[in-house]
């Protein structure tokens, strides 16, 4: 997807170019005005487009084109917002790094970068677009976790709290797949908005009952970050959803409605659209060490992968100690000090790149340089064991599903604050 630059105080027609087949001149102009940024009429197009098309893969209805427009007006202003937060940051993301992320994509897929480049092209989408776009996503990742991670705080009376109901629950733990319409209200709502946006749920909520389908609904009628997926959440365990939601939804079969539910952002109305229970499963963690090399403007990334060739000879040579090296080059913040040490972990929560590293080291083996998406990293595998559910990692699950419940709460409310405190204007056609 391409940038374009435009002076707010000027609204003109502007030539782009498409890929049809073969290059056409087409006219495009400004939609709608996002503070300093802009959003276009073929954006708006193209998302609707995509929409359409996976609709159809699926076999969904979708509401009518107005509806849908206005969806997708209203995920291109909040992509807009972070974009233009992300320039201000200086957040960017380098092109090896976006090479890496894409062959990640296809490994996942099980396919080499070349095929997942004919997938793509397949799908009758430019090579080149799909890249930016997922720079893009990658971008407004790295905006939201900026953002939204300080205004998240976890007390260890709450870790407690949950270390000891899952340990009443047991190690089953039920996940639900929720579907969630979300009848939106203003920040600072009158009696009366609030009194229409409930009689509306009542309306919506009815009209299910009766039968009508939830993912046309939701694209329609839902002022939730997921209406254009058709409200589907995905699946969650019952201590990572939020929290109005798990009160709610425990215990309840698949198919069940619920709702209306009021929180600040409105009124929620929630589908269980499956249920499944967790397996209980060894885990084995790894403990490693790595020295992280970022490439810059001054360090080629040929020239770090060379530093870190370098440092592996000295290592196998016995001419340099591990944790001396990490200390003096190492990138890493959170491992440096501590001699490239990042402890016992299970190896999927690292970069799909780092994690394939490990796999096949053996204990005090190193790894060759590697390039994630973070930059070049040296791996020594410390020791492997198999977890054996010990308290500590009792209280690190805990500790992460409490933070998945409140980032997802916060990225919503710091997503609404950044559009209620943006200047929006519709341009009309």
């Amino acid at each position: 997807m391409k940038k374009i630059l435009v002076n707010i105080s000027v609204i003109a027609l502007l030539c782009l170019t498409a890929f049809t087949g073969q290059a056409k001149q087409l006219l495009d102009k400004v939609s709608v005005i996002v503070d300093q940024g802009v959003v276009l009429e073929s954006e708006i197009e193209d998302l609707v487009r995509s929409v359409k098309a996976n609709a159809m893969a699926n076999g969904q209805a979708l509401p009518s084109d107005r509806a849908l427009r206005t969806q997708a007006i209203e995920r291109l202003i909040l992509e807009n917002l972070q974009t233009q937060m992300a320039e201000r940051m200086g957040i960017q993301i380098s092109d090896p790094q976006l090479d890496q992320t894409i062959a990640n994509i296809a490994s996942s897929e099980g396919l080499s970068p070349q095929q997942f480049r004919a997938a793509v092209a397949g799908d009758g989408i430019a090579y080149e677009s799909y890249r930016e776009s997922v720079r893009k996503e990658l971008i407004m990742g790295e905006v939201r976790r900026a953002n939204v991670r300080r205004r998240i705080y976890i007390t260890p009376q709450e870790i407690s709290t949950l270390v000891e109901l899952l340990n009443q629950q047991g190690e089953a733990q039920a996940e639900y797949r929720l579907g969630h319409i979300l009848l939106g209200l203003p920040s600072s709502a009158s009696e009366t908005e609030i009194t229409e946006a409930r009689d509306r749920a009542d309306r919506v909520l009815e009209l299910l009952n009766n039968g009508s389908d939830f993912q046309k609904i939701a694209i329609a009628s839902s002022s939730g970050s997921e209406a254009l997926d058709g409200g589907d959440m995905g699946w969650m365990n019952i201590n990572s959803m939020p929290t109005l939601f798990a009160e709610a939804v425990v215990d309840k079969p698949k198919d069940e409605l619920i709702g209306p539910i009021r929180s600040g952002a409105g009124f929620h109305i929630l589908k269980v659209i499956d249920t499944r229970g967790v397996e209980t499963v060894e885990i084995e963690e790894v403990n490693a060490r790595h020295i992280l090399i970022t490439p810059s403007i001054i360090l080629s990334d040929n020239k770090a992968e060379q530093m870190l060739l370098e440092f592996r000879e000295q290592l196998i040579a016995g001419e340099a100690e591990f944790a001396d090296l990490a200390k003096e080059h190492s990138e890493d913040p959170g491992s440096a000090l501590r001699g490239g040490v990042l402890g016992w972990n299970d190896p999927n929560i690292y970069v799909p790149a780092f994690k394939e590293a490990l796999a096949p080291l053996q204990k005090d083996e190193y790894s060759m340089p590697i390039r994630s998406q973070h930059g070049w990293h040296l791996i020594q595998l410390i020791d492997r064991r198999v977890d054996d559910a010990t308290d500590r990692r009792k209280e690190e699950r805990a500790y992460q599903l409490i933070f998945n419940r409140k980032f997802q709460e916060e990225s919503d409310a710091w997503l609404r604050e950044m559009r209620d405190e943006a200047y929006i204007e519709v341009v009309d056609v």
